[in-house]
């Protein structure tokens, strides 16, 4: 039984939340972060990394950094920048990315039902990744980026959905990148109810993205409890801030590698080694001239790099088995051998065929989250930008994988296993600062 409960949700006024949301607080670097909060001084970033508040010298995870987001969402909320709802709610955030929208509910789920299992993972976490967070989290007394979470198909929740997508939005507007936002509240106990009962009814909840988020909310849940030999377990610290998808709505990207250096292979002699688990094509170079790849009949049924239009996408594994390989400013197209596969729902991912048959073995890539030759791309910076990044460099390569799907991701999180590290880019991602779950 899982526990998905309403909250009294701090949230922009209307006419700021476009100003005030802001993609992950992990997706920028520090000078990106600080020069888009010096562009926009109402960017949640100046929340989610206050260290752009400071002068570049100043250590990012001193305390003064962490206070300074305590006092900066205090003082928004003094200003009435945010507001807070008087009554328990739930609230539905659509995203329409290229035409295809996913629609999630935002609630808080139970730290107990993550540290039960009832909310499954598939990605191991690093103490030093999630410090950071803790610190955020505890000073702050909020959490301020939703966590990503998945359920199975739910008809009742797809009705509830489309009922109140039926009415106004709080919020709708369009970010830069193009993808729109848009929020609605749900308040009728009736419907809160409803909601309650139908996740209450569900086996598992899944983490699609923000595996450190969840383990760095869990952990302040659980310090909040030691200073409280007394809760109750309806305190807001044993809940954290989530946005619950529908499987069937969730686009996996591709995660691609960038690796430096072939280990003492030469190019022809790491090709015919990769020959002998891989059928290797090289991929030629469309000279058709038909600006539309779609309509390409040659690019369709040819291994062709289309560069005829800018915007065209270069080629592309099609199905799962397939693989990319730039090498020497040339592709490849590598097809796995049927006997790389088995029945195990980790050791046939494809990001796991990558490392167990190339990366660790022949290029020595034992650890790829500490190795420092390996670059981790999201397939949502397109080929092009591996192509960039691996003719930055002599002896770097870049591998472009076939996305791994929602099916695999949630066959390993049932079956209790991990994924190797970046297997999974999720776009579009949730903004930060729509949503503020107070804790104490």
């Amino acid at each position: 039984m899982a526990i998905v409960k309403p909250f009294k949700g701090v949230r922009p006024a209307e006419h700021l939340a476009a100003s005030i949301a802001a993609l992950p607080y992990d997706v920028y670097t520090r000078q990106e972060a600080k020069a888009i909060v010096e562009n926009n001084p109402l960017s949640f970033l100046k929340i989610d990394r206050a260290e752009t508040q400071f002068p570049d010298e100043t250590d990012m995870y001193s305390q003064a950094v962490y206070d300074k987001a305590r006092d900066t969402l205090a003082e928004m909320i003094n200003d009435h920048s945010f507001i807070q709802d008087t009554c328990a709610c739930y609230y539905l955030y659509a995203l329409t990315m290229n035409g295809k929208t996913q629609t999630g509910i935002v609630g808080c789920a139970s730290i107990d039902d993550y540290l039960s299992g009832m909310i499954r993972k598939h990605e191991n976490t690093r103490e030093d990744k999630e410090l950071d967070r803790i610190r955020h989290v505890d000073t702050v007394s909020a959490h301020t980026g939703p966590i990503f979470l998945a359920h199975r198909t739910c008809g009742e929740l797809d009705s509830i959905k489309s009922s109140v997508k039926a009415g106004k939005p709080l919020y709708d507007f369009t970010c830069s990148d193009n993808v729109r936002h848009q929020v609605w509240k749900i308040s009728s106990p009736e419907m809160t109810d409803r909601i309650l009962h139908i996740f209450s009814e569900m086996k598992h909840i899944y983490i699609a993205d923000g595996h450190h988020r969840a383990a760095s909310a869990v952990r302040v849940g659980l310090k909040r409890r030691a200073a409280h030999p007394d809760y109750t377990g309806d305190e807001e610290f044993n809940y954290f801030l989530s946005v619950l998808f529908s499987e069937e709505e969730l686009h996996i990207y591709d995660y691609n590698r960038v690796v430096t250096g072939l280990n003492g292979y030469t190019s022809d002699s790491f090709l015919s080694k990769l020959s002998e688990y891989f059928a290797v094509e090289e991929v030629s170079e469309c000279q058709s001239g038909i600006k539309n790849p779609p309509d390409c009949q040659q690019c369709n049924e040819r291994l062709y790099l289309c560069r005829t239009d800018e915007e065209s996408q270069l080629w592309h594994p099609r199905k799962k088995g397939e693989f990319g390989l730039y090498l020497d400013k040339t592709w490849y197209k590598l097809t796995a051998k049927e006997s790389l596969y088995s029945d195990n729902p980790v050791g046939s991912l494809d990001v796991s065929i990558l490392q167990d048959t190339v990366l660790a073995p022949l290029l020595d890539i034992r650890d790829p989250k500490t190795d420092s030759r390996i670059k981790f791309v999201g397939g949502i910076r397109g080929m092009k930008e591996l192509e960039r990044l691996a003719d930055e460099k002599p002896e770097r390569i870049a591998f472009v994988l076939y996305p791994t799907s929602m099916k695999e991701l949630l066959a390993v999180a049932d079956a209790g296993l991990l994924m190797p590290p970046k297997s999974t880019w999720f776009e579009p991602k949730l903004r930060s600062g729509l949503f503020i779950h107070k804790i104490e």
